[in-house]
């Protein structure tokens, strides 16, 4: 595997994008429907461990940009060439893989529909960035 093509700086600006997509989307956008959806309130929120969940949210993330970034560069080849294309895999990453996964699992778990399309559209969202990032900014 060649990660030569692999623009470090990249990974990490698409990493820090899925905190952008997840501040507006689990505060202003969905916050309040997705904290009903999952029995949180303000106060448990404010309690809770912010500097642990966003140091391994981010750990997390990296990571999936980096696999992002290795599917599309890590052949050796040059990978990918446009914005466009990066785009479109990290949306069928999103939607087509994850998204399908938290479906699969909220189905067994009894979730609500309500509560896949807020998750699935977060990711299928936020991996669509990434990919566009990664593409653009080879």
């Amino acid at each position: 595997m060649d990660l030569s093509n692999i623009n470090f700086w990249a990974v990490i600006v698409a990493t820090l994008s899925t905190f952008v997509v997840g501040w507006l989307w689990y505060g202003p956008l969905f916050g309040k429907v997705w904290m009903s959806l999952v029995g949180l309130s303000e106060q448990q929120i404010q309690q809770s461990n912010m500097g642990k969940i966003f140091g391994l949210a981010f750990i997390f993330e990296l990571i999936m940009a980096f696999n992002l970034a290795i599917f599309f560069y890590g052949g050796g080849g040059g990978g990918i060439l446009t914005g466009g294309t990066g785009a479109l895999y990290g949306f069928l990453t999103g939607f087509g893989w994850i998204s399908f996964a938290l479906a699969v699992n909220s189905l067994y778990e009894r979730r609500s529909w309500k509560y896949m399309l807020i998750n699935g559209g977060y990711w299928t969202l936020s991996l669509t960035l990434m990919g566009l990032i990664l593409g653009l900014w080879q």
